[in-house]
């Protein structure tokens, strides 16, 4: 067995480098830029107003404080021009500054009487208040959002500010989900009393739709052939596939010496670390890409964050941050394993605080729903004592 520092490296040498698309704008959530994004006009693109109020030559408070009504500026509106530096403009939140005037007074800080508006007693006047001048956050040509960066909807709206409708994105791989074992039933069928609902599938598939990824689910069966001529299949149509079970060393387990008859190469077959250890990952050149997870739902799920995911980052140019969190109590693991310790997290003292999550194993599904995320403790040590800081994936 390989250490897991090991198996990730190994993991990450053998990403994928994707192609670019176009996609719309309202399809970009979740994606990563492949090209950066410009400013095709100032931002803000006028002297926008920020409050409603009325708009004046703040010199002119030096010789009065009663200043007579020109108009009304409404956003949405061509920018109108102050007459009479000794006037006044309303304006509305959004709308252009008019000319001839540099400041803006609430309507908090006035009173408006037949035409004529009265700055209060203390109002605050100096230029450009309330005003977001013109290119203050960013000029023609400039770089508003770099490459290789995962699109949040917040970027989306500068996407659509820039006049964006479509955006290059990293192409997506084509990714299988194969459940495998003669136990599992459809989640809709009922179950014998010795049969269990195929959830891993479906639980790997959602995680692979945050990610913009639409997966085709299929099941292996135990038999040999029916599954040898199952995979035949799968390598021929997808850039990837992710299995859950069938890779330990169970008298159906086939996976792995089918793969390796069908021209996989194996990169590895186990690593040290629970849950996961008979974690398996292999390649077919540069066409197909395998993770074979052990089949218990913790176990699968584990090896999908902790190494399907920054691998699917990496493939995309994007990286993955990591935190780390206090440990609340002392936890003792004594095999020469990396622990990954399934945790809830809470904020304590000013700092991200972990807590184990009672569960009954690799198998408990339910602990896994309850869970915040995975510490991972180091094999070289069998105690590990409350205060100590370690990494985290977040779940």
């Amino acid at each position: 067995m390989i250490t897991v520092t090991q198996a990730l490296s190994l993991v990450l040498e053998n990403r994928i480098f994707p192609d670019t698309e176009t996609v719309d704008l309202a399809e970009a959530g979740g994606r990563v830029l492949a090209a950066p994004v410009l400013a095709d006009r100032d931002f803000p693109p006028y002297h926008r107003v920020t409050m409603d109020g009325i708009a004046l030559r703040a010199a002119a408070l030096e010789k009065t404080r009663s200043f007579p009504i020109e108009n009304i500026q409404a956003a949405g509106m061509p920018a109108s021009r102050l007459s009479n530096p000794l006037h006044c403009i309303e304006v509305m939140t959004g709308a252009v500054l008019p000319g001839n005037t540099d400041t803006v007074i609430p309507y908090e800080q006035c009173d408006r009487t037949a035409g004529v508006a009265v700055l209060k007693a203390g109002a605050a006047v100096s230029p450009f208040q309330y005003i977001h001048q013109q290119g203050t956050d960013a000029g023609r040509g400039d770089v508003l959002l770099e490459k290789d960066r995962k699109i949040t909807s917040a970027m989306v709206g500068v996407m659509a500010s820039a006049g964006m409708t479509r955006v290059s994105v990293y192409r997506l791989p084509a990714v299988a989900v194969c459940s495998t074992g003669d136990e599992l039933i459809p989640p809709g069928a009922q179950p014998a009393p010795h049969q269990i609902r195929a959830s891993n599938s479906r639980m790997l598939a959602a995680a692979l739709q945050t990610e913009g990824i639409r997966a085709e689910l299929f099941h292996l069966s135990d038999n040999k052939t029916e599954m040898k001529a199952s995979l035949a299949s799968l390598l021929e149509n997808f850039q990837v596939i992710l299995f859950s079970g069938a890779v330990s060393k169970g008298r159906y387990d086939h996976l792995p010496a089918l793969l390796q008859e069908a021209g996989v190469k194996k990169i590895f077959h186990g690593v040290a670390q629970k849950p996961g250890k008979p974690f398996f990952f292999g390649t077919l050149g540069d066409r197909c890409h395998l993770f074979g997870f052990p089949g218990n739902p913790v176990s699968t799920y584990t090896c999908y964050q902790l190494f399907f995911k920054p691998w699917l980052y990496r493939s995309l140019h994007c990286s993955s941050e990591k935190q780390v969190a206090r440990l609340a109590e002392e936890f003792i693991f004594k095999p020469d394993l990396t622990c990954h310790l399934l945790v809830n997290l809470s904020h304590e003292q000013g700092m991200l605080t972990a807590r184990p999550c009672r569960n009954s194993g690799s198998g408990d599904l339910t602990a896994l729903a309850r869970g915040d995320a995975l510490m991972s403790l180091p094999a070289e040590r069998s105690s590990f004592h409350a205060g100590e800081f370690f990494e985290v994936t977040m779940l």
